[in-house]
């Protein structure tokens, strides 16, 4: 096929994150395309996790029937009108096989018939000069038949596709994780360093111990595991047998350094490796090794793009730099969905993961509608009342999934204003209403409120299995100190932060005690949203869970580039789009 095709929107990527973008674009009648490199939808998923295991929770007996509360156990579908289809329906098996969720994938997308064309590889992206002689005209994408699909807005979801190589002096004598073989037989009494300290690493660990004679996992940083940061991304219980392996002496270690360089013996084809100890006084020492594995995981590919409307890359050069809009930083109207936009979040909440990213997408259309085609954010008007703010409140924090999954990272947005009207808005993405709460983005704002779900101050510096280390009661009406998820409430007025609460923590996240947790929430909203109430950095009502925030002179700021991280980059997205 060759010609020429114009579409208003060019969705790039046919897994799960263009998948769902596409559901929404088609539900909202926009002309859009979804191309697909591979012959079918998920084409990534029929190699990755090379182990064919997927770490994302399918969890089917929850013993709820709301199917909104259901989601937060349910890692792996997609949204949609009436729930349909559900990963949960394809199999039972909690950690489910990445085949299944390849049927699921093609599954979803016939059932809402998304326009997918695969077998599409684009070969170029250039842009047009608009009429007006400025950069914003038209997107050119070129496919491998030479095809031209013009679109006047990108949705990059291709996900990580190429493997991130460490700056290590020899990193290319080293064999792949996207290469090596998955055979244990093909190691058997080797010794073996496999370089990264993700998921893939320790599952590629895992799959070796009962056949090599020895297996190192290194790379620099303390090692992080999920149970404790809650980032499920850093290294989970399902990878973690390696440990026991290394802590009761079973002549494998974790090697706590950095790799110098790599070297390969002529004469037997060995490795040697030089490591430097980060824990020890110790010289550089030379280890000799029969295989050596990179798994440090993998990086965006923008060689696609044509120089004058590539995206500004970020962190260690992996990922898009973007907006609180997943907008490119530098190129306007190029857009992300899927776990590239975890750099917006990066090793904090959930982006780089399903069960983050499809309400991220969802949130993302809904930015495209209000900026585009003049569709405002979904509303619903409340009377204004404290009463009625903290029913509303109550009712979403005992059933959301998405501020569950997305924690601190998406809100519920109360906008209040002069007049007393109150409008709630559900699933904003944080940093995007700081900065367009001013502009009438949400309507005319006096003062907003945002409800998040979030981890206490230095959750992930607790073990949470110490008992020595204190608990909230779960009877008591502050939940200041709370390092469990729970809810918060913080008020901004002229946009400046005056005041945050907390609502204490509970066993079965059931936030709704009349005492402990409705009570102190009226209180405080009822000194917050009265005329003439604190100004920003005083003190207010003093109920109980409730602290004034400092005052600034404006939000904080959007977070346009990740900071470099230290360590090895590896396995950012577990289950990546």
């Amino acid at each position: 096929m060759s010609g020429e095709e114009r579409i208003d929107y060019l969705v790039v990527g046919g897994g799960p994150a263009g998948i769902q973008a596409a559901y929404f674009l088609e539900r909202a009648g926009r002309d859009y395309l979804l191309v697909e490199a591979g012959e079918a939808p998920g084409t990534f998923f029929t190699k990755f996790p090379r182990h064919r295991t997927m770490i994302s929770i399918n969890k089917v007996h929850t013993g709820w029937d709301d199917p909104e509360l259901k989601l937060r156990t349910d890692w792996n579908s997609l949204l949609s009108e009436g729930n349909h289809p559900l990963f949960t329906a394809v199999t039972p098996r909690y950690f489910p096989q990445a085949d299944d969720f390849v049927r699921y994938l093609g599954d979803f997308a016939r059932t809402h018939r998304v326009r997918i064309r695969g077998n599409t590889r684009i070969t170029r992206i250039s842009r047009l000069p608009a009429g007006d002689g400025s950069p914003r005209g038209d997107f050119e994408a070129t496919t491998e038949d030479g095809t031209v699909l013009r679109a006047g807005r990108l949705i990059m979801a291709t996900g990580v596709s190429r493997p991130y190589v460490p700056p290590i002096d020899g990193a290319e004598l080293a064999e792949r994780y996207d290469e090596v073989s998955v055979d244990p037989a093909d190691f058997t009494g080797k010794r073996v360093l496999i370089i990264g300290r993700g998921n893939s690493a320790f599952e590629t660990a895992d799959n070796l111990v009962e056949t090599a004679a020895v297996i190192h996992v290194a790379g620099p940083g303390s090692l992080k595991l999920a149970w404790q940061t809650h980032f499920v991304g850093h290294l989970r219980a399902v990878n973690n047998n390696f440990l026991d392996t290394y802590q009761l002496k079973s002549q494998n270690a974790l090697l706590d350094g950095e790799i110098v360089r790599i070297t390969r013996d002529e004469a037997d084809g060995g490795y040697r490796v030089a490591v430097n100890f980060l824990r020890v006084e110790e010289v550089v020492k030379e280890i000799r090794y029969d295989r050596v594995i990179l798994a440090t995981g993998f990086r965006f590919d923008a060689s696609v793009f044509a120089e004058e409307c590539r995206p500004e890359l970020t962190i260690k050069d992996r990922f898009p730099a973007q907006t609180d809009a997943w907008e490119s930083v530098n190129v306007p109207d190029v857009y992300f969905a899927g776990t590239i936009t975890q750099v917006r979040d990066f090793k904090k909440s959930t982006s780089g993961f399903i069960h983050g990213f499809r309400y991220a997408v969802r949130a993302l259309h809904r930015i495209l509608e209000q900026r585009y085609h003049g569709t405002p954010w979904p509303r619903r008007d409340l009377d204004g009342e404290p009463e009625a703010v903290a029913d509303a409140v109550m009712e979403r924090i005992n059933r959301t999934s998405a501020l569950w999954q997305m924690f601190g990272f998406l809100c519920d947005a109360v906008v209040v204003s002069g007049t007393g009207a109150t409008g709630y808005y559900e699933e904003v993405p944080v940093d995007h209403l700081h900065q367009v709460a001013g502009d009438g983005a949400f309507g005319a704002a006096d003062r907003y409120l945002t409800v998040t779900l979030e981890y206490g101050e230095d959750h992930d510096k607790l073990n949470p299995f110490d008992i020595s280390a204190g608990r909230l009661s779960q009877q008591t009406a502050t939940g200041l100190d709370g390092r469990y998820l729970h809810p918060v409430v913080r008020v901004f007025q002229d946009g400046k932060p005056v005041a945050e609460h907390h609502l204490t923590e509970n066993l079965e996240n059931e936030w709704d005690s009349a005492d402990v947790h409705r009570a102190p929430l009226v209180r405080f909203l009822a000194a917050q949203l009265a005329p003439g109430s604190p100004a920003p950095g005083t003190s207010e009502s003093g109920s109980a869970g409730t602290r004034p925030a400092p005052g600034t002179s404006r939000p904080p700021a959007p977070r346009q580039a990740a900071p470099e991280h230290p360590d090895f980059p590896e396995d950012a997205a577990a289950d990546p789009s």
